[in-house]
């Protein structure tokens, strides 16, 4: 396995454009689909959660993308239809059509990890290791229920 790049990060709008930014290497469909689920974040837990974003590349060809919130009740639920006329809601119809897979983990201190696989990106993601946001944030991995 290849280094992991960490984003810590209280969730913002503005942040998700930085979270693009910072996960540029790995490619344009890693980079939608944590936008999207920053965002999540925004939307349904609001503006200045604490969130943590990971990312690496394993050595069978996949590049694992999690985010971790503090709110373990609060999870995704793909929308069975959107509008044309809507501005929202295809954040995780985007991610079910770009990952291999995706779904939740709870992790230790109740929080939760939204998760997904995609296949590697540019350059097999040998990215170093980046911390954004303020101290005393740390990853919480989630775990693969399968």
């Amino acid at each position: 396995m290849r280094p992991a790049t960490t984003l810590e990060l209280l969730a913002t709008p503005a942040e998700v454009s930085g979270v693009r930014r910072a996960l540029r290497a790995y490619g344009a469909d890693v980079q939608l689909c944590a936008s999207e689920l920053v965002t999540n974040v925004v939307q349904h837990l609001g503006e200045g959660v604490p969130v943590t974003v990971r990312v690496w590349c394993d050595d069978g060809g996949r590049t694992r993308l999690e985010v971790t919130d503090p709110d373990p009740r609060a999870l995704p639920v793909p929308r069975a239809w959107v509008g044309a006329d809507e501005e929202s809601g295809r954040g995780l119809a985007l991610l079910e059509a770009l990952a291999v897979r995706w779904g939740v983990a709870h992790g230790p201190g109740r929080v939760k990890t939204v998760w997904c696989e995609l296949e590697a990106g540019p350059g097999g993601g040998a990215v170093p290791v980046v911390s954004v946001g303020g101290p005393g944030r740390t990853a919480t991995a989630g775990r693969d229920p399968r």
